[in-house]
């Protein structure tokens, strides 16, 4: 046999990857309204799962909805009543800013500083990239 008919004959046999090929799906968030509070209960489910600290994402999202709120025994307590839809979002731009890679688009980063300047390491592919957002 020839090399193409080989190399068709493989191809007809390779098993077809179907389902999403994705491997990092952020938890999305659970909580519940108390009066005029959101309180959103697997906050820390979710910084474990990106590899952030509890923190930094809460003060990511407090400054992104334009509200206040603090930490409370692993739940973020938000001052007002939010759509969850919208939590999700800004945790997805939190994911994308701080966490995946721009080159490969893989969460294996880490958030380094160097003079005063923070940047995102990717320990997948080596980029690194120069974060423009403060928190």
């Amino acid at each position: 046999m020839d090399y193409e008919k080989l190399l068709d004959k493989a191809y007809n046999e390779v098993k077809t990857i179907t389902g999403s090929s994705e491997r990092f799906e952020i938890p999305r968030v659970k909580g519940e309204v108390a009066g005029k509070n959101t309180i959103i209960t697997n906050i820390q489910e979710i910084a474990s799962y990106i590899r952030r600290p509890i923190e930094q994402l809460a003060k990511f999202l407090l400054k992104e909805l334009a509200v206040s709120g603090k930490i409370d025994n692993s739940r973020l307590i938000l001052n007002r009543k939010l759509n969850s839809n919208l939590v999700n979002e800004k945790i997805q731009l939190y994911v994308k800013e701080f966490v995946l890679c721009h080159e490969c688009k893989k969460p294996d980063t880490e958030v380094i500083s160097e003079k005063g300047i923070k940047f995102k390491h990717c320990l997948a592919c080596g980029a690194k990239y120069p974060i423009k957002s403060k928190i």
